[in-house]
């Protein structure tokens, strides 16, 4: 670890940083290699549950579905994401348990709301809690246009220590205006999917009792 990033620990309760904290984010979108930036597997004994976890549901995948996108709180960008980056399916707000491990992606906006409930959410799988759930990362889409504050970046680079992979889109103003968002799609779009179709091109994974 580079002198330049401080130790934090991803299972702390939500909070939010001081703003004096100098951290960056591990990784950005912009990088498309699929290499692992977090943990590959849940912790297990040691992690605390969170406050908050999302229930689970029995998932009825799509003809040519790849993976699920997995919204850690209402207005995540589920929706617009699913669209965007074609492959994947709304999860509804549950983890989706099946026979097969279920390739899962969250998805949170970026602000301080939306970053606690994936923090939540990532407690949950790491605690092993989780059945049947191959977590490949999470996506974190822009709340607002601009620059980030600095004790936002801080809470979304602690997130991302407690994440496989962590990849950021940024704000898109004629998807807020509920324009197609395959019309308006950012850069960050393509090496999301690219690093999503290798993913999932892996053969399906046993479920853990």
């Amino acid at each position: 670890m580079t002198a330049d990033v401080p130790v934090v620990n991803p299972w702390l309760p939500r909070s939010r940083p001081s703003d004096g904290s100098n951290g960056k984010p591990r990784r950005s979108v912009q990088d498309p290699s699929t290499e692992l930036t977090g943990p590959a597997a849940p912790q297990g004994a040691g992690v605390p549950d969170p406050e908050h976890g999302l229930p689970f549901a029995r998932p009825w995948p799509a003809p040519g579905q790849a993976w699920w996108w997995l919204g850690a709180h209402g207005g995540s960008g589920v929706t617009t994401l699913e669209q965007a980056v074609p492959g994947g399916r709304d999860a509804g707000g549950a983890w989706p348990v099946g026979e097969w491990a279920q390739p899962v992606v969250l998805v949170a906006r970026s602000g301080a709301d939306g970053i606690g409930a994936a923090q939540d959410a990532a407690r949950q799988w790491a605690s092993g809690r989780v059945p049947g759930v191959d977590l490949l990362g999470l996506v974190v889409v822009a709340d607002a246009p601009g620059r980030r504050p600095r004790i936002l970046r801080d809470l979304v680079r602690l997130v991302s220590g407690a994440v496989p992979r962590l990849w950021e889109i940024p704000w898109v103003e004629p998807w807020r205006l509920g324009e197609p968002p395959m019309a308006h799609l950012p850069d960050a779009c393509v090496p999301l999917a690219r690093d999503l179709a290798r993913l999932t091109a892996r053969p399906a994974l046993p479920r853990v009792p």
